[in-house]
């Protein structure tokens, strides 16, 4: 694959919206996957990928991303919501777990619940590895776009759940998903199933 050659990658930023706690060579680490799939592809600067330093505690690897992000709202390279104050991204692209979590967001866990911090940790996620950082809804919520991408039968019934269930926001984290900007479901005919489309 060649890059394109109309688009401008010397303004482009990546940042992770999550990431286990593993090496960056681990087949569990989202690092490895983006790289192998689209970074080593493209000339983005290597100084704008913002990656989650996974050497260090979850508690030091989350505030230490996040001051990454304050320190790069102060030299406008993210925006700042006007309406919350959190940063807000061009592009979020997020999945969809079979238990409806996002990120590292999961069911029933008190990071729901945080409304202050930009990024935050979990010591005990429920689908391994445990050790994981995430962002939080307050910024994924101050997104310009956000994009869900879900494939396969086995995210059908999830996918229905989230757009049309009556399940509430802490047993199902996806419904929490609502941007200041654009929602977009990409899915394919597997995951699409059960919709009434």
């Amino acid at each position: 694959m060649e890059p394109s050659s109309s688009v401008d990658w010397s303004k482009w930023y990546v940042f992770w919206v999550d990431e286990r706690l593993v090496p960056k060579d681990s087949p569990q680490s989202n690092y490895r996957l983006d790289y192998a799939d689209f970074l080593s592809k493209v000339p983005i600067p290597n100084d704008h990928i913002i990656s989650i330093n996974e050497k260090l505690s979850p508690e030091a690897a989350s505030a230490e991303y996040e001051s990454r992000l304050k320190q790069l709202t102060k030299n406008n390279v993210i925006a700042t919501s006007n309406v919350t104050g959190f940063p807000k991204f061009d592009l979020i692209i997020l999945g969809l777990g079979y238990n409806g979590h996002i990120a590292s967001l999961f069911p029933n866990h008190p990071q729901l619940k945080e409304n202050k911090k930009w990024v935050t940790y979990i010591t005990d996620s429920p689908k391994p590895p445990p050790r994981r950082i995430t962002m939080t809804f307050p910024v994924i919520n101050s997104s310009s776009n956000v994009v869900f991408m879900v494939l396969g039968k086995g995210k059908a019934r999830v996918v229905n759940e989230t757009l049309n269930g009556h399940q509430s926001s802490t047993s199902l984290p996806a419904k929490v998903v609502s941007p200041e900007g654009e929602l977009k479901w990409f899915l394919d005919k597997e995951a699409a199933s059960m919709l009434n489309i």
